[in-house]
């Protein structure tokens, strides 16, 4: 099986060995991958929709790993126990959905060793969030597929270093590392926070409020860092 340049990178960041659950697995093809290419020991392949589920059982089925991968209709984490699993991915969701799902199960978000996440948008606020509930930034990627750009983040329990505020939204290890994707991944937040500008301009009740100021400070911050690469 051969996935995508996002599904293999979230791959890459799975340690051997471990018991993992894939979050809104879709057709299960990260768990079967994990599985096949002897990464992980089992999977619970965990999805709250019907049509994906289905689908999911399909594939499992077809590559003989029913004995080794659970398939669970079900909501976020609702799917696996505390201590039921090492690693858990979330990938496909947006920034504000994976905090949701976080939330709602503490109890088995703590008992993780590491999650791996791969927000659609909102990655700041997924970075604050882990921030401030007691897990640290280990890891993150950029990788570009059909001429995205996507976020990896990968995060183990522990205490974080004090973080820059701009690098909520760059990634403070996707800034450290200097990813060759680095350059036009500070370009495209800059791009979405002129968006949210323009669209504010034509507003002057907008114009003058705090959130104006704080997207004009962010685009400053953004152009900053660009001009240090």
């Amino acid at each position: 099986m051969k996935l995508g340049e996002r599904l293999t990178a979230v791959a890459s960041l799975i340690p051997k060995n471990t018991v993992m659950a894939d979050i809104g697995t879709d057709h299960a093809y990260l768990p079967i991958y994990l599985l096949k290419s002897n990464i992980i020991r089992s999977a619970v392949a965990g999805e709250v929709n019907k049509g994906p589920y289905h689908a999911a059982k399909e594939t499992i089925e077809y590559y003989g790993a029913v004995n080794d991968v659970s398939l669970r209709l079900g909501d976020g984490l609702d799917v696996i126990r505390p201590n039921e699993v090492d690693v858990v991915v979330i990938a496909g969701m947006g920034g504000g959905t994976i905090v949701d799902i976080l939330e709602k199960s503490p109890e088995t978000a703590k008992s993780l060793q590491q999650i791996i996440l791969q927000p659609m948008n909102a990655s700041a606020t997924l970075r604050k969030w882990l921030v401030e509930n007691g897990w640290f930034i280990a890891d993150e990627l950029l990788v570009k597929e059909d001429e995205r750009l996507y976020e990896i983040i990968s995060a183990k329990q522990g205490k974080q270093i004090e973080i820059e505020p701009i690098l909520f939204d760059i990634g403070p290890v996707l800034w450290s590392s200097r990813s060759v994707l680095l350059k036009e991944h500070i370009e495209n937040l800059i791009l979405q926070a002129k968006r949210i500008l323009k669209e504010m301009d034509a507003s002057e009740q907008a114009k003058k409020s705090e959130k104006y100021q704080q997207y004009a400070q962010k685009i400053r911050e953004l152009e900053m860092k660009l001009e240090c690469l």
